[in-house]
């Protein structure tokens, strides 16, 4: 039978071969996906390692990438989100119900901490702060469903005692859930960090950050070992809809085999800043895990590998300094651009109010301003001189 022109265009009578080998696998772009017949549609389970059914579900574009960071990260199973926050929101959507109690640390991600808290007022759900440093400050009760751990955690960088958390939850039965995106499954395998093997339950990963390594994508993960968690996230994934873009994904999957070499370069970058910011007077306070005198340096030495620590270093201003003084600092920079999230190739700065941030007292944490330095990848010397050009801007009385 001929057909319309229009008709043979739409199924083409000549096909190249699909399948080449690449160095790059290849993209796949699809909504819906085309069951080769009844069989490969009624035969099939959600609970498949690889349903080809939807495109939410996952194309091998998605479970490429999803495989991947699962491997890096030392997981076994994966789920893909369209930004580390929505990751984390699937995870205390998916487990935490009316009247349960979730445990976060109070230098937990800002933006997660939001999320808690409209839970708490929306939905009766008990949020409680512990101090990430201090085991016994995290005191779980019989409703306790969830902890959230960070290594290091958010802006201050203490590296907490992640051995004694994860034994007190478990020892009450309660999920562990870490935000990776620190180590970025490079500094430690947060599924057997210890001489014990100790795991967590469940990670999440920003992969806008060092995964992506352009500061172009917007990708979230979460990562399990355990096939029953594994299956409860799923099905909230799908009846939420959560789904990627496979150009994302394809863009992050090429990024993947450079990102131990940028994450180590700017770990490097970062230890050379400190030696430098710690001899500058205008500073009280440097805060790093490698640095000996930071909250939590032993507990980071104890489990990181290769003594890795990412590119993040943060200062706090001599408390004379007044927040009009810290943004000319930060106006004065030019290689650091002022912005959030870090990993990519430029450097970045930020400035905090920990008053506005923290509900917990931390003695650790000397008072002033705190600014936040993300490493990009230009040469540590220049955005030491960088630095040291914008504290030149400040009041030259302040320095007499």
């Amino acid at each position: 039978m001929k057909k319309n022109p229009q008709t043979e265009l739409i199924h083409a009578p000549r096909k190249a071969p699909q399948y080449v080998s690449t160095v790059q696998p290849p993209l796949y772009r699809a909504s819906t996906i085309i069951f080769e017949n009844t069989n490969a549609l009624f035969n099939r389970h959600w609970t498949d390692d690889y349903d080809y059914s939807y495109g939410t579900h996952g194309t091998p574009t998605t479970f490429t990438l999803g495989d991947n960071i699962a491997q890096i990260e030392g997981g076994l199973h994966h789920l893909l989100a369209p930004s580390g926050l929505s990751a984390i929101n699937l995870v205390n959507a998916c487990f935490l119900n009316h009247g349960d109690e979730v445990w976060v640390a109070d230098n937990i991600y800002g933006p997660n901490m939001e999320h808690l808290r409209n839970l708490e007022k929306r939905y009766g759900v008990m949020v409680k702060v512990y101090n990430p440093i201090d085991v016994d400050s995290f005191a779980p009760s019989n409703k306790t469903k969830l902890i959230w751990l960070e290594a290091a955690g958010s802006v201050t960088l203490e590296f907490p005692n992640l051995v004694g958390l994860v034994k007190k939850a478990q020892a009450h039965n309660v999920l562990t859930a870490l935000d990776n995106t620190w180590g970025a499954g490079i500094a430690f395998n947060a599924f057997d960090f210890s001489t014990e093997h100790l795991s967590v339950d469940i990670t999440v990963h920003a992969l806008t950050k060092y995964p992506s390594g352009g500061g172009d994508i917007l990708m979230g993960s979460v990562v399990t070992r355990d096939k029953k968690l594994h299956h409860q996230l799923f099905r909230a994934h799908a009846i939420q809809g959560i789904s990627i873009s496979g150009d994302d994904a394809a863009q992050v999957q090429r990024s993947l085999s450079s990102m131990r070499l940028r994450y180590e370069h700017q770990s490097r970058s970062a230890l050379q800043l400190l030696d430098w910011l710690k001899q500058q007077k205008q500073f009280v306070q440097v805060l790093h895990p490698a640095d000996e005198q930071s909250s939590g340096h032993n507990y980071w030495k104890e489990i990181c590998t290769e003594q890795h620590s990412a590119g993040l270093v943060s200062v706090v201003f001599d408390p004379k300094y007044t927040l009009e003084d810290i943004r000319t600092f930060c106006d004065a920079l030019t290689l650091f651009k002022l912005g959030f999230s870090w990993g990519g190739p430029v450097s970045l700065v930020m400035l905090y109010n920990l008053k506005e941030m923290r509900v917990l007292e931390h003695s650790h944490i000397k008072t002033g301003l705190l600014v936040r330095f993300c490493i990009g990848l230009e040469h540590p010397a220049d955005l030491i001189q960088d630095i040291e050009n914008a504290l030149q801007h400040l009041n030259k009385q302040q320095f007499e």
